[in-house]
């Protein structure tokens, strides 16, 4: 059965970090690419990194600088490493797979086949 499966959320402080992981099972995630979104309350689904088969990165203006994305295919694991964050940042992130090499189009959840249950980030003081 091929399941996505995040953890590592919590809460934070303003400015604070936090790293995210998405385990993967029934599948060699170093193959494809992996999406992370996240959705705050009352708020849209909204795509924010995607690390292609070939380690190639892509990320949404609000978190570029901040959030890095990275891969241990060693370990089928990919991970959000969240630097200086924000209230705004506040929101249950999911991690997802189009099972395709490419980010084109995941950050818009085009041709997601599986996602994750998600882990709740909150930042505040």
């Amino acid at each position: 059965q091929v399941q996505l499966v995040e953890s590592g959320g919590g809460l934070v402080q303003p400015g604070g970090s936090l790293r995210l992981s998405c385990a993967a099972s029934g599948f060699s995630l170093g193959y494809y690419a992996i999406g992370w979104f996240r959705q705050a309350p009352g708020k849209e689904r909204e795509g924010v990194s995607c690390i292609s088969s070939s380690d190639g990165s892509t990320y949404v203006d609000s978190v570029k600088g901040r959030f890095t994305i990275s891969r241990d295919n060693a370990k089928n694991t990919v991970y959000l490493q969240m630097n200086r964050l924000k209230p705004e940042d506040t929101a249950v992130y999911y991690c997802a797979s189009p099972l395709g090499s490419s980010c084109s189009g995941v950050l818009i959840a085009r041709h997601i086949e599986v996602w994750g249950q998600g882990t709740l980030v909150t930042v505040s003081s």
